[in-house]
C-alpha cells in the first residue's frame, strides 16, 4: 500500500492542506497524497483530507487491499455536539473514529489451547469482547483514525498511524505476503463481504431456499475457477446465520414505536440520511436510502427522471409516507430513497432535500436528474430546482387514477364515464380558455347534474384541493404519460407488499417492511436481470409495467382512422378477434374498455396509441403542451420596455422554449395537432 508522501507538516497547518476525492466509487491510501505530521502526538503518521462523505468509500477501498485484504472494524469511536467547544484545536473533532484491521492487535497464531483450559478466556488488551474470533487474530497493528473536524464538519481528517498490515516485528502477518498464510483463509479477508450479506440476506427475503442459495454459490466460484477470495468461501452455517438473523429480527424494538423508531436509527445510521424527532412544533421525519439504493439513484437518476410517490392519510398508517423512484431502462420504477413524516412531505422538504442532495453529490459531484416529478402541488418547485439543478414537472397520476376509480365507482354508464373523464381533464386546463376554477367546475357540474353520487364524492374530496392543482398545471409542465404507468405499477406493489399488511399504525414496522422484503423485491428483480440466474422465478417478480408490455404490440395491430381522431382501436395479443377501443387517445385523460382499465389503472394499450400517434404525428398535443405554449405566447405578446426587464423577460422565454422542446421529446404521448393559425403566428416569434 504505497501512497504518494509530501514533506513535513504541522498539525496547526491541516487546514491549508488540499481536500482530496478521487474519482473513484472507492479508493484507497495508493489513490491519496498523504503528508507526514510534524511533531505533536500524531507526529510521523500520515495525514490527509478528504470530503465527510466518503470516509466509507475510503474504508472500502482500504479493505479491497489486493495484497491484504481485509475488514476495517471500529475500534473505539466518541461524538461531542456542535458547540460544546469554545475554543477548539484546529484537528478539534465532532466524530472520533478508530479503524482497526479486524486480523490485530491481539496476536492467538502460537497458543494452542490444552485439555482443560479455558477457551473463553478474554483476550489481555484491545476490546476484551471477541473470544470467538481468537483464530482470526494474527497481530495486525495497522489502523487509522479519522476526524470529523469541529470547525469544518463537511470534512475528515485521516489520521494513518501504521499504514502496512504487519505484526510489531514489522513482518507481515496475513495476506499473499504472508508465507504461513498461504494455502489458508488468512490469505483473504476475515469476513464475507457487506455486498456478499446483502445478497444472501435479499434471496432469503424473497424466499429462495437455503440450499438453493448454496448450490447457486458454489456454482458461481466454480465457474470464475475456483476461490479467489473470503466470499469465495461462503458456507452453509454463514447462510443459516443469516436466515435465524432474519427470523429473530422483530420489528419492535421497544414497547414505544417513537423509543423503537430511534433503536433502529441507532443500529442502522449508515442508511439514514435525515432524522428529526417529534418535539414540540416540530414533527417527526425520517430518510432512509440504503447502499443498494444509493447506487441506483447514482445510475438511473443521473440524466433521467426522479419521481415523488406519495402516499397519506392511509387506513393502516398514520404518517406519510414519499417514495423517491428512479426509472430503469424498461422505465420500471425503482424505491431509492424513502422519507416518513408525520407531516406535510411539501412542508419539511426543505430540510431533507439538502441532506439527500449532499450524500448523492458527495459520490459523484457531476450527478444531475434530467427532470424531478412531483406528484403533489404543495412541494416547493423552486426548493427542488435549486437542489437538483433541473426542470420540474408535474405527474397528475394521483388526480388521473383518484377521478378513474371514482367515476367507475359512482357512475355505471361507460359512455358517460368517458365523457366525464374528458370534461375533467378540461377542469385542470381550465386556465387556457380564461375560465376559473370556479366557473369551470359548476360548468361540469350543470352538464352532468344527473350523476349525483359523483358529483358528491368530487366536492367533498377534490373541490377543496382542485385550485391547488389547476394552478400547479399552469406553473409547471406536466410528465409525459408512461411515467403515470410506472408509477401506478409500484403504487399497487407497495400496497399489496406493505400497505395492506396489519401494523397498529407503527413507524417502526413500515420501516422494517420497507428496508426488509421490500427492498429485496426490487434488488432481486435486477439480480436476475443483469445475471440470467433464477429465470424459473421472475415471473414472481416481474416488474414489468404497461409502458414496457406495450412497446410489444406491434404497430400492425394499432387501428386508427386519420379522419376520426377520437378513438383507436388495439387489437389483442392473447386473441385477435378481440379488439379494445381507446377514446380520447393521446390524452392524458385517454380511456381503454379493456380489464385493466376498467379498475382504474393506466393500460398499455393507451401507451401504445399514444406512442404510435407520436411516431405518425397524427394526433392532438397534451393539454399540458398547449398550456404551457399558451404561457410562451402570453409573454411575447406583452413583452415589457424597461430593458432591465425585458432581458429577464428573454431569459425566460428561452428557458420556456427549452422546457417545451424538451417536454414534447421526453413524452410518448399523442402529438401534433395544428395549433391554431393565431397560436401558430405567435409561436414564430421564437424562430
Amino acid at each position: 500500500m504505497k501512497g504518494h508522501e509530501s514533506k513535513m507538516a504541522r498539525m496547526e497547518d491541516i487546514l491549508s492542506l488540499p481536500v482530496q476525492d478521487p474519482p473513484y466509487t472507492e479508493f484507497s491510501a495508493a489513490h491519496i497524497n498523504w503528508v507526514k505530521v510534524e511533531g505533536g502526538r500524531q507526529g510521523g503518521d500520515d495525514i490527509a483530507l478528504i470530503p465527510f462523505s466518503r470516509v466509507e468509500d475510503f474504508v472500502k477501498g482500504e479493505s479491497g487491499n489486493a495484497d491484504c485484504p481485509a475488514n476495517f472494524r471500529v475500534e473505539s469511536r466518541r461524538k461531542r455536539p456542535e458547540g460544546s467547544l469554545n475554543k477548539p484545536r484546529v484537528d478539534g473533532y465532532l466524530e472520533y473514529t478508530l479503524y482497526w484491521c479486524s486480523y490485530g492487535p491481539e496476536d492467538y497464531r502460537d497458543i494452542e489451547p490444552q485439555i482443560g483450559e479455558n477457551t473463553s478466556t478474554k483476550p489481555s488488551s484491545g476490546k476484551g469482547s471477541r473470544p470467538g474470533r481468537r483464530h482470526m487474530m494474527r497481530g495486525c497493528i495497522c489502523h487509522f483514525t479519522v476526524k470529523r473536524l469541529y470547525t469544518r464538519p463537511q470534512l475528515a481528517l485521516i489520521i494513518y498511524n501504521q499504514r502496512s498490515h504487519v505484526d510489531k516485528s514489522g513482518a507481515p502477518c496475513h495476506g499473499i505476503l504472508d508465507q504461513e498464510s498461504v494455502g489458508t483463509r488468512a490469505m483473504y479477508a476475515p469476513r464475507i463481504s457487506e455486498e456478499l450479506r446483502q445478497k444472501v440476506m435479499s434471496l432469503l427475503h424473497v424466499g429462495i431456499s437455503l440450499d438453493a442459495i448454496v448450490q447457486h454459490h458454489m456454482e458461481e466460484v466454480q465457474r470464475h475457477g475456483g476461490p479467489h477470495s473470503r466470499d469465495d468461501f461462503l458456507t452453509r452455517n454463514d447462510v443459516r446465520n443469516m436466515e435465524r438473523l432474519i427470523r429473530n429480527s422483530p420489528h419492535e424494538l421497544h414497547l414505544d414505536d417513537r423509543c423503537s423508531v430511534k433503536m433502529w436509527v441507532q443500529r442502522h445510521h449508515k442508511h439514514v440520511f435525515y432524522f428529526q424527532e417529534s418535539c414540540g412544533c416540530e414533527g417527526f421525519v425520517l430518510g432512509v436510502q440504503t447502499d443498494w439504493q444509493l447506487q441506483q439513484m447514482l445510475r438511473y437518476g443521473h440524466g433521467g427522471f426522479i419521481a415523488s410517490h406519495l402516499v397519506s392519510g392511509s387506513k393502516k398508517f398514520k404518517h406519510t409516507l414519499c417514495s423517491l423512484l428512479a426509472f430503469d431502462s424498461s422505465q420500471n420504477a425503482i424505491p431509492v430513497a424513502w422519507i416518513i413524516s408525520s407531516s406535510s412531505i411539501g412542508q419539511n422538504i426543505h430540510k431533507w432535500i439538502p441532506s439527500l442532495v449532499e450524500r448523492i453529490r458527495g459520490k459523484d459531484t457531476r450527478w444531475r436528474p434530467n427532470a424531478v416529478l412531483v406528484d403533489d402541488p404543495s412541494f416547493e418547485a423552486s426548493i427542488l430546482r435549486e437542489a437538483f439543478q433541473c426542470r420540474v414537472l408535474l405527474c397528475l397520476w394521483h388526480v388521473r387514477r383518484g377521478w378513474l376509480k371514482g367515476l367507475l365507482k359512482y357512475c355505471n354508464n361507460f359512455d358517460v364515464q368517458r365523457e366525464m373523464f374528458k370534461q375533467l381533464g378540461r377542469i385542470l386546463y381550465c386556465t387556457r380558455n380564461g375560465l376559473s376554477v370556479a366557473d369551470a367546475v359548476e360548468e361540469f357540474v350543470q352538464i352532468f347534474v344527473d350523476q349525483y353520487a359523483f358529483i358528491e364524492y368530487f366536492r367533498s374530496k377534490w373541490l377543496s384541493r382542485i385550485e391547488l392543482w389547476v394552478n400547479c398545471v399552469r406553473t409547471l409542465p406536466v410528465a409525459p404519460q408512461e411515467t403515470i404507468a410506472s408509477i401506478e405499477s409500484y403504487h399497487l406493489r407497495l400496497k399489496s407488499k406493505v400497505l395492506s399488511q396489519d401494523s397498529d399504525q407503527r413507524v417502526d414496522f413500515l420501516i422494517h417492511a420497507l428496508t426488509s422484503q421490500f427492498h429485496s423485491f426490487y434488488w432481486f428483480e435486477q439480480y436476475t436481470v443483469e445475471t440470467g440466474y433464477f429465470e424459473n422465478l421472475r415471473d414472481r417478480f416481474s416488474l414489468t409495467n404497461p409502458w414496457n408490455q406495450a412497446t410489444h404490440i406491434p404497430d400492425i395491430d394499432v387501428l386508427l382512422d386519420e379522419e376520426n381522431l377520437q378513438l383507436a382501436k388495439v387489437v389483442s395479443q392473447a386473441d385477435n378477434n378481440v379488439a379494445y377501443t381507446i377514446w380520447n387517445p393521446g390524452s392524458e385523460f385517454a380511456l381503454c374498455d379493456c380489464s385493466w382499465s376498467m379498475v382504474g389503472n393506466m393500460c398499455k394499450h393507451v401507451i401504445k396509441v399514444a406512442i404510435f400517434c407520436r411516431s405518425r404525428q397524427i394526433a392532438r398535443p397534451l393539454l399540458s403542451a398547449q398550456v404551457y405554449r399558451q404561457t410562451l405566447v402570453n409573454l411575447l405578446q406583452n413583452l415589457p420596455e424597461d430593458p432591465l426587464v425585458l432581458e429577464h423577460a428573454i431569459s425566460h422565454v428561452t428557458r420556456l422554449e427549452q422546457d417545451i422542446k424538451s417536454l414534447e421529446d421526453l413524452s410518448n404521448s399523442g402529438l401534433l395537432q395544428p395549433l391554431s393559425s393565431i397560436d401558430q403566428q405567435n409561436y414564430r416569434i421564437l424562430k
